[in-house]
């Protein structure tokens, strides 16, 4: 797998992250959110987001806000579970990069959070 840029764990694929520019892992992670949210909802990519950037519902809907996203789209389901349509999940890497200082570090550990969904794809 290390061949096509892959790695064979959690920790080598950590490592080949940090080699990576700012603006590959912005991208490699709203690609992932689209690939994840198709796959498996857009409740899967927040759960995960949420828990690898260790953010609360209301430091979630702040990240978003400040990402770009339509704050008005923000929602909630049935349940209570924070919503937001899909095809505004890129506003979160954009957030959190503006609220947090290790913007790129939380980003990192929601690709590597996520490792087995990208060997999957």
């Amino acid at each position: 797998m290390a061949g096509t840029g892959l790695s064979a764990n959690p920790t080598e694929y950590r490592q080949r992250l940090d080699e990576q520019s700012d603006e590959q892992i912005d991208a490699w992670a709203a690609e992932l959110m689209r690939d994840v949210a198709i796959r498996k909802g857009v409740l899967k990519v927040l759960a995960d987001f949420r828990k690898a950037a260790g953010l609360d519902d209301r430091s979630l809907e702040r990240v978003y806000a400040a990402g770009g996203g339509p704050p008005a789209s923000l929602g909630r389901d049935a349940t209570g579970r924070l919503m937001v349509p899909a095809v505004t999940l890129w506003a979160l890497v954009q957030g959190i990069r503006s609220q947090a200082s290790d913007g790129r570090e939380r980003l990192i550990a929601y690709l590597v959070e996520n490792f087995e969904d990208l060997v999957y794809v």
